[in-house]
């Protein structure tokens, strides 16, 4: 963090740039008691992770934890509400990269054909559709880490102040990537990544022995869309 983030508090930094780094937020204990609690849990697991994660009591107990409510709250008001968690578990022997992309599909709870809407898929059982930028400024993504992430192992890299540009094609990602210089987001373990779902942002493979175990938690101001869809909790 530097002098200049210091100044600034949470709720700035992320409307200026996307994206903000809070170290040291979750204990030690929790961390372990969390990586058990996955290790045990009966849902389904791929190589990349875990989605609908949510559904694990113990991520959706540290989702609803008043230290990660108070931060989405700074940024998007009074009501902050998770809805979804995807576990990101990526090694040397589970790994990948993510191109430069935005996170604009959301979970819902049935399908309509609304316009600005889609296209929709279904993951898990979970109707999906690509949201207009007008719902997905009111969303928030918090991560904790449960590993360091280091840029050794396959950081989140993001280009800064992309959020602002509305939902971009391609063609408009890829020359992003080309004339914005790209910060990778290095946290430490218990540390959060606080990211707007807008930010365009990117993951490279990692070249570590060390795990990079991050917990993708999703905020919104409200689980029923102006839209008239609902978001289903995942």
């Amino acid at each position: 963090m530097t002098v200049a983030d210091k100044s600034r508090s949470l709720e700035e930094r992320v409307a200026n740039d996307g994206f903000a780094i809070i170290p040291g937020v979750v204990s030690e204990c929790e961390i372990a008691d969390l990586r058990a609690v996955l290790d045990r849990s009966e849902l389904r697991r791929s190589r990349a992770g875990m989605r609908h994660a949510l559904r694990n009591a113990g991520v959706a107990a540290l989702a609803r934890d008043s230290r990660l409510i108070a931060m989405a709250q700074e940024v998007l008001g009074t009501a902050a509400l998770p809805f979804r968690a995807t576990l990101f578990d990526k090694s040397r022997t589970s790994n990948w990269l993510v191109v430069w992309h935005q996170d604009t599909a959301l979970p819902l709870r049935e399908k309509r054909e609304v316009p600005g809407w889609g296209p929709w898929s279904i993951k898990d059982g979970v109707n999906y559709a690509h949201a207009p930028a007008s719902v997905l400024e009111q969303v928030l993504a918090l991560r904790p880490h449960l590993d360091d992430s280091m840029a050794e192992n396959g950081p989140l890299r993001v280009l800064p102040g992309t959020h602002s540009l509305g939902v971009l094609s391609d063609e408009a990602l890829h020359d992003l990537s080309t004339k914005t210089v790209a910060i990778d987001c290095t946290v430490p373990r218990g540390g959060i990544l606080v990211l707007r779902p807008l930010v365009v942002h990117s993951s490279s493979k990692s070249q570590s022995n060390v795990p990079r175990r991050v917990l993708h938690m999703e905020c919104a101001t409200s689980l029923v869309l102006h839209d008239g869809l609902r978001l289903e909790v995942v």
